[in-house]
């Protein structure tokens, strides 16, 4: 199975993208390995947007990492952080934002997207034993506690998959594909509704 989703591309340089002129934010979502990360770096700097990645926003607004959230905090600081570092990423506009793989599973969070004008949410969507390939590729793969069970991780998986789908105006198939095609994918998705 192809992982091509985590290969660096070349830089990309163009900025003459556009999105509609009703989208003022592009929110990521979709499993860990998904490539949200990768691909919300890229599209900002083609469109000449801001990008945050929702887990380091919080670790940057908390002063610790998220394994240091959930050990010394717990799970529900950890969910009230992020809901609070969310709705204060949608306040701006042209932004591209990167979710955590849990966000949309929490309620407030999906009415937060739901309910903000002029955001436009893209799944980008791999089978579960790609994420998972992909992830064990990654720096720091060993620290991740979720890869060291992956029953636990497709449950997971199975779990979060229809609030991806259901939240997404947009859903991107990755695998084998590069960020750079998986950008360019994301920006013909965004204007095909352009009147």
């Amino acid at each position: 199975m192809s992982t091509a989703i985590l290969d660096m591309p070349p830089r990309i340089t163009n900025r003459n993208a556009t999105v509609p002129a009703g989208v003022d934010r592009i929110v990521l979502t979709g499993f860990m390995g998904s490539g949200k990360t990768t691909v919300g770096a890229l599209l900002a700097e083609e469109l000449g947007w801001k990008f945050f990645d929702l887990d380091h926003e919080i670790e940057r607004r908390e002063g610790r990492s998220v394994p240091q959230i959930f050990a010394e905090s717990g799970e529900q600081r950890f969910r009230q952080a992020e809901a609070g570092a969310l709705a204060s990423l949608l306040g701006q506009r042209r932004v591209v934002i990167a979710l955590g793989g849990g966000a949309p599973e929490e309620l407030g969070n999906r009415l937060l997207l739901e309910q903000t004008p002029r955001t436009a949410v893209v799944y980008l969507a791999a089978p579960f034993e790609v994420l998972v390939e992909r992830c064990r590729k990654q720096p720091g793969a060993t620290e991740r506690p979720v890869l060291a069970d992956l029953a636990v991780a497709a449950a997971r998986f199975s779990t979060r998959r229809p609030h991806y789908e259901r939240l997404a105006a947009h859903t991107i198939e990755t695998e084998g594909d590069s960020a750079t095609e998986s950008v360019r994918v994301v920006l013909e998705r965004l204007n095909a509704g352009r009147g």
